[in-house]
């Protein structure tokens, strides 16, 4: 595994209209035309950051794109507020239209991989006039629900997804802190590992990671990948443990708001996934059609949640070009119009 070069990369940090600061990267492409190139955000997940799109920043970028990548709230380079409700998708939502205002820029092409698919889905409910496009990786849309349903009742029907209802709990902040490089070990293991360990099983807590061994060959990072994490990280685990914190300020947001659970009908959406993620499956899949119109889902066999890493090239160009096809179909459609 290579290690990519991020020299170069234009960061910036600026206090945003909603009162936050935010490090992002922002590049522009060679022939950088405001108000007709268009903007590409990037929203990572969790444990991630604007690293996280190491792999198609400098590429989408020579493809004419103009690439901006925060480290969302909690993360790097930006405000890490300690309390849960601060975290909320709707505040979220409006921090990444802030940016955008910042940038003098109307509309943007929307991309998210995890939490960041999360997220931006939401932006597409909160700012639906923000968009041009909206590319959903990993995690597959779900909508607003008029019943609040807790993490931990989540947890009782699904398993696998305990991990979630530890993370909720304050106690994993310290717990995963002091057993960082082993955390993320697991977290960014590949979807083939030699020791099988089910992540529900972090509900334990500190006695499962102090006996947990991940190698080398298990992980999607090389070691010097793996030590940029360990850096970012150690400046402290709970803003983005505070993700799983805001479910249920999440739902009463929604909920006050009525917020609608049909993203915009002309809104162009591709979803993709690897088949050997266990956080998607085909009934979500065919759940999220019901509210897209516009929804294409795009398969990667064999590949697990990863993909940004796991899939770098095919992501990279399948995104890029399925961009570029509704750039041209937007224009031979403008043209029967005149």
């Amino acid at each position: 595994m290579n290690y990519i070069d991020t020299s170069g990369l234009n960061h910036r940090i600026e206090e945003l209209s909603t009162r936050r600061k935010y490090h992002f990267v922002d590049q522009k492409p060679a022939h950088y035309k405001h108000g007709r190139t268009p903007t590409l955000l990037c929203i990572h997940g969790f444990p991630d950051c604007w690293y996280g799109w190491r792999y198609q920043i400098k590429p989408w970028v020579h493809r004419g794109f103009r690439v901006v990548v925060p480290d969302m709230l909690g993360y790097g380079g930006t405000d890490k507020p300690k309390s849960p409700v601060e975290y909320s998708t709707k505040r979220l939502c409006a921090d990444l239209a802030a940016i955008l205002d910042l940038l003098e820029i109307k509309k943007a092409v929307l991309i998210g991989h995890d939490w960041g698919a999360y997220t931006v889905s939401r932006f597409a409910l909160w700012h639906p006039n923000r968009l041009l496009a909206l590319v959903i990786l990993s995690v597959p849309y779900s909508p607003p629900s008029l019943e609040y349903i807790s993490v931990k009742t989540i947890a009782k029907i699904a398993p696998n997804l305990s991990y979630q209802a530890y993370f909720e709990e304050q106690r994993s902040t310290q717990e995963i802190e002091s057993n960082l490089n082993t955390f993320l070990r697991v977290i960014y293991r590949n979807p083939n590992p030699t020791q099988r360990f089910k992540i529900s099983q972090l509900y334990k807590g500190p006695e499962v990671l102090s006996k947990i061994y991940v190698p080398d060959s298990d992980i999607v990072l090389n070691s010097q990948e793996l030590k940029f994490y360990n850096k970012i990280f150690e400046q402290g685990m709970n803003g983005p443990l505070n993700y799983y914190r805001s479910s249920l300020y999440r739902h009463e947001e929604e909920l006050v708001a009525k917020l609608s659970p049909n993203l915009r009908q002309d809104l162009p959406v591709l979803f993709i996934w690897g088949t050997k993620d266990t956080t998607t499956t085909s009934s979500l899949i065919h759940k999220a059609h019901k509210f897209i119109p516009r929804l294409q889902d795009f398969a990667l066999e064999e590949k697990g949640h990863w993909i940004l890493v796991e899939a770098r090239d095919v992501i990279t160009e399948k995104i890029a070009q399925w961009l570029e096809d509704l750039a041209i179909e937007a224009r031979m459609t403008a043209k029967v119009h005149l």
